[in-house]
């Protein structure tokens, strides 16, 4: 992934609006061996980004498999997330396509 196409003033705004990050530290999430840090910032941006694909091109390719594959969508809000989850499988992983709203009909 590139991060070049990563608007961090959006993913600040959209995402880090009660906290004090700075573009640097977003990156730095991303990057982080710390399995947590990750997750962390891919929760953030699964719930709250309006930008939800070009956001998620922060992680590397590898990390982001492996984000969106281990990701237990919580009780809360469950059919939001879930659909959230679903584009993000579709789009990244090669998954199938759940959201029926989402699909092309003949």
């Amino acid at each position: 992934m590139t991060n070049h196409v990563v608007n961090y003033n959006q993913l600040i705004k959209d995402c880090f609006w009660e906290y004090s990050m700075s573009s640097d530290d977003i990156l730095a999430l991303a990057k982080s061996d710390d399995l947590k840090e990750q997750e962390f910032l891919f929760e953030k941006l699964l719930l709250n980004s309006t930008r939800l694909f070009k956001s998620m091109e922060i992680f590397d390719r590898e990390s982001l498999s492996h984000l969106i594959s281990m990701y237990a969508v919580p009780k809360f809000n469950h059919d939001f997330i879930a659909r959230r989850k679903n584009m993000l499988e579709y789009y990244f992983l090669d998954k199938p396509l759940t959201v029926n709203e989402l699909k092309w009909t003949a």
